[in-house]
């Protein structure tokens, strides 16, 4: 076949535009012995694209070869990590039931009451003062909670005409 013929037909190839009848033609010229010098590179590459073509890929021994190759991998990823995490589950089963344990006993000891005043009438007028200054101490923080409840009343008026002028 004519060179000039066979170079026209590679750029339109290089430009993905043949068809499959001319990259046939293609690959029957550069199948050939006696390729002219100037397109040895482009029949190497066709050469490479045929043998390629040639070395077809069960799906038998592709998939068998993978899973070889994969397995051992896989396996051994998977049982470091089943044994992390066995360990994981039994250090918590293990501080679990210790922290259990030692609230059970700390709960279930006794407590002694014992009586603080001798006398039952010094005893009632500290616990009446003890009252007395909760009872104050309640109704500071009433007065408190009452400028709490006024600043948040103000912050809101502030915001809705705030909201309002942005509105307009």
């Amino acid at each position: 076949m004519d060179s000039k013929k066979i170079e026209q037909l590679l750029e339109k190839y290089w430009a993905c535009e043949t068809s499959l009848e001319e990259e046939k033609t293609l690959r029957d010229f550069f199948h050939q012995s006696d390729v002219p010098q100037h397109l040895k590179e482009s029949a190497s590459l066709f050469r490479y694209f045929e043998q390629q073509r040639q070395q077809m890929i069960t799906d038998v021994s592709f998939d068998g070869e993978l899973k070889r190759k994969l397995e051992p991998t896989t396996t051994k990823v998977r049982s470091l990590l089943y044994s992390s995490l066995r360990i994981a589950a039994g250090i918590s089963v293990v501080l679990a039931s210790f922290w259990l344990v030692r609230t059970q006993i700390r709960d279930s000891q006794p407590q002694e009451l014992t009586d603080t005043y001798d006398d039952p009438k010094k005893a009632f007028e500290e616990t009446k003062k003890a009252l007395q200054l909760i009872s104050k101490n309640f109704s500071k923080g009433q007065k408190a909670t009452a400028n709490i409840n006024l600043l948040n009343e103000a912050k809101s008026k502030i915001q809705s005409k705030e909201e309002q002028k942005i509105d307009s």
